[in-house]
């Protein structure tokens, strides 16, 4: 649990349940572009999303060689969105795996952990990051699973779910999910 270190009066026993997770994590973006590591968008970046965190496995696209991965932006804990601009920021020692996998183009970010499959929704609005996330979901059910549009239909409609990972930078950032106890009862194809 975390406590302020200089409460007011009327917060003194307000304590936050510690949940380590990384802000930042991206690549490269395509082509010459400069960017900020307070940027996000297709590489990642700052996607300030509180499931990125211990056991969760996060998929980037590759768009310049060696990746130039970079990370940073530790929280302690913080809420859906980060809609102050800031979480209960934190210094921290991080160990990690790299692993290329050849021969899958990824569009958007995509993550898992133990309980669901992701996929990020990253522009310039609530709707269309929503809009993002959900096509990207509904392409990789295309991908990995060969289902019809009528099946993706269904699979979405009956057991999509959404979190607001970042609204207070100009991108918006909506991740779609679908957990994978759900998942498991459709065949992958051979």
């Amino acid at each position: 649990m975390a406590a302020l270190a200089k409460p007011t009066d009327r917060l003194k026993n307000f304590k936050i349940r510690v949940q380590p997770m990384l802000g930042c994590v991206g690549v490269a973006p395509p082509g010459q572009q400069a960017f900020r590591s307070g940027n996000l968008g297709p590489y990642g970046g700052n996607m300030d999303y509180n499931q990125v965190r211990e056991g969760t496995t996060l998929y980037l696209p590759v768009f310049q060689p060696g990746a130039v991965l970079f990370v940073g932006d530790g929280h302690a804990t913080q809420g859906d969105g980060e809609l102050t601009g800031n979480a209960l920021e934190t210094s921290m020692s991080v160990e990690f795996t790299v692993d290329l996998i050849r021969g899958k183009s990824l569009g958007q970010p995509r993550a898992e952990n133990s309980e669901y499959v992701m996929i990020s929704g990253i522009a310039g609005s609530l709707n269309e990051a929503l809009r993002m996330a959900t096509t990207g979901m509904s392409r990789w059910l295309e991908d990995e699973y060969k289902l019809s549009a009528g099946e993706i239909a269904m699979v979405l409609g009956s057991s999509m779910r959404y979190d607001i990972a970042e609204v207070v930078d100009p991108q918006v950032h909506v991740v779609a999910k679908l957990p994978k106890s759900l998942l498991a009862q459709i065949p992958r194809p051979e």
